[in-house]
């Protein structure tokens, strides 16, 4: 049921597997990155595998917003498909000009009616938005409801905390928004980082050694619940796929009874940031 037809507009730094957005009416414009051998669409053209295999090479892939032409063509489908509405959830605007190209891009469209959001976040937290909201459209909520009550709403409780192994390329891709340095390889320290207010990222712990790393994201994670019933966990990862499945159990057991538990792998987009090694957990508060 889409009786509004409305359709979600990401960026290739939403977290979407294929086996959670079946039948979901969500549109992604890939970032562009650009390697020793040529430029490439993520999660089209080139895999965050192929991302780990050419930062361990020593190669440092970079990356840049969209072609204007694909966002454009891409809001065309959209209209075309025939949907009359679009919620856009691109990365953080303190990461990336993304927001920014796909804003102006949308207000070009008179023919359609668009929501484009500053979602000061990025990776399965946007994914887990358009999911969520995608099963409140199933549920009857309207566009009014989504515009003035439910996107404000999980934007504003959802809370992602990830570990990274280093923070060497997001240093040298000029991402390293608030965080402080660490000589995390030396001292195997892993950092735990998130989202500040205004969308860059900010280092809110560190552990040593990855033992503490899941035990950490669920400290951090549980925070957040308090007296709440209705929620959703996420958990991701970026070449940790065995860390990620016990991250999830693990979570799931201390903080039982979510409505969903959602899981991803990281693009490459967010891969050529970050690197190898990283976990991530999420709760996404509903009610």
């Amino acid at each position: 049921m889409n009786p509004e037809k409305i359709a979600f507009l990401v960026d290739s730094c939403a977290e979407l597997e294929p086996r959670h957005c079946q039948g979901i009416p969500v549109y992604i414009v890939p970032l562009r990155i650009t390697c020793d051998d040529g430029s490439y669409d993520a999660g089209e053209t080139i895999t965050s595998e192929d991302i780990y295999r050419r930062l361990e090479a020593g190669e440092l892939p970079k990356t840049s917003l969209p072609q204007p032409s694909r966002v454009a063509e891409t809001l065309e489908r959209i209209k075309a498909d025939g949907y009359e509405r679009v919620i856009a959830l691109p990365l953080s605007s303190g990461l990336s000009g993304t927001h920014n190209m796909i804003r102006i891009a949308c207000e070009e469209r008179k023919d359609l009616i668009t929501a484009v959001f500053d979602t000061c976040s990025g990776a399965i937290p946007l994914g887990a938005m358009v999911l969520q909201l995608w099963e409140d459209i199933q549920n009857g909520m309207d566009w009014a409801r989504l515009m003035d009550e439910r996107v404000p709403h999980l934007l504003k409780n959802t809370h992602p905390y990830f570990s990274v192994d280093t923070l060497e390329y997001l240093q040298k891709g000029g991402r390293i928004g608030k965080i402080t340095a660490l000589a995390g390889t030396v001292l195997n320290i892993k950092p735990i980082l998130t989202f500040a207010e205004d969308g860059q990222l900010v280092n809110v712990a560190k552990v040593r050694g990855s033992r503490q790393v899941q035990s950490k994201l669920i400290e951090l994670v549980k925070q957040h619940l308090g007296e709440h019933k209705d929620f959703n966990l996420l958990v991701a990862n970026g070449g940790a796929e065995p860390e990620m499945e016990q991250l999830k159990a693990d979570l799931m057991a201390a903080i039982p009874g979510c409505r969903h538990v959602w899981d991803s792998n990281i693009d490459a987009t967010l891969a050529a940031y970050i690197g190898r090694g990283v976990l991530g957990a999420c709760i996404m508060l509903l009610d």
